[in-house]
């Protein structure tokens, strides 16, 4: 299990890699002068010039890529453009509200998405059945800011009831405020984690040991909890597991429309900017908070398959 976990995440290496450079090279292709950002329209040629050399974007663009990679090897990412502030500090400090809202959003979409996807299989074609599954397919095709803007308009502007902006400070304050948020990231997670339950629950239900414990007087519940949920639950570990790290990272227009101060929000307003040490800290980030949840999902695996837990003790 230890050496498997190694290899994990010495393959990260080569994941960070590729992730820094697409995003570096993007962003530097990208039109827009960082030094003309940075000291506004009315700034002269020279000064203009003065803060290109003083940012290094006068060297040539592989020295300043691997410069960065040296100072990513160092644990230094950078300095803001915009701010002069420690990138790093940054991001830290902004990744608890992203953290939060994804824990929100997932939770939610698994108290919708499991129970649905159970009842959706073991009710197979009916009324229920093609409810969810049209309901599921609305909800993987629509699109997370039109769904937000929507809760805005009906609960916020409407009704008044909830908060539409910001994250509020206290306990209460704080779950008002993340309501609609979590509504808006959990539903779309929810659609996918319906389909792949009620695909796993499908497969497993027709299994012959099913008819066996029905056969026994098991009680339907039984039957499921025991024996159905617990042979479906590999591939609904890998969606949700999926879905914890695409709202790790996909929160941004979320954030954006409910003016949520996370990670997200940072990097549309980094972008905006061509803050590129920003940008890229913020994604080099996401990506290992997205390979560390990966590799947690496989760890799990071995906690409800003793099959794989054999396989992860010979590697």
């Amino acid at each position: 299990m230890y050496r498997y976990i190694l290899k994990r995440l010495l393959l990260m290496v080569p994941v960070l890699l590729g992730v820094t450079f697409i995003v570096f090279f993007i962003l530097a292709l990208t039109p827009g002068d960082p030094a003309l950002n940075v000291l506004g329209e009315g700034a002269t040629p020279e000064a203009i010039a003065q803060t290109r050399i003083e940012m290094g974007l006068d060297q040539p663009i592989i020295i300043r890529y691997f410069r960065y990679l040296g100072g990513l090897l160092r644990g230094d990412m950078g300095v803001s453009y915009r701010n002069k502030i420690d990138v790093a500090s940054m991001v830290i400090e902004r990744f608890p509200a992203t953290a939060v809202l994804a824990v929100a959003g997932i939770f939610i979409a698994l108290l919708i998405g499991i129970p649905t996807g159970i009842i959706s299989a073991t009710r197979q074609y009916s009324g229920l059945d093609y409810a969810s599954t049209v309901l599921s397919l609305i909800g993987v095709a629509m699109p997370n800011f039109w769904f937000g803007l929507l809760m805005v308009l009906i609960f916020s502007l409407n009704l008044g009831w909830l908060p539409s902006q910001g994250m509020g400070e206290g306990f209460v304050p704080l779950l008002r405020s993340l309501v609609l948020p979590a509504l808006t990231l959990g539903t779309g997670s929810a659609a996918t984690i319906v389909r792949m339950t009620r695909s796993s629950m499908l497969e497993v239900i027709r299994q012959d040991y099913i008819s066996t414990a029905r056969s026994k007087g098991i009680a339907e519940g039984q039957v499921i909890s025991r024996h159905m949920m617990r042979n479906a639950l590999i591939p609904i570990i890998t969606a949700v597991g999926l879905q914890f790290g695409h709202l790790l990272g996909g929160a941004m227009l979320t954030e954006t429309v409910f003016s949520w101060p996370g990670l997200g929000r940072l990097m549309v307003d980094s972008i905006k900017s061509k803050d590129i040490p920003l940008v890229l800290g913020s994604v080099v980030f996401l990506a290992v908070m997205f390979s560390v949840v990966n590799l947690l999902v496989d760890i799990i695996y071995a906690f409800v398959d003793p099959r794989i837990k054999s396989q992860f003790q010979r590697k």
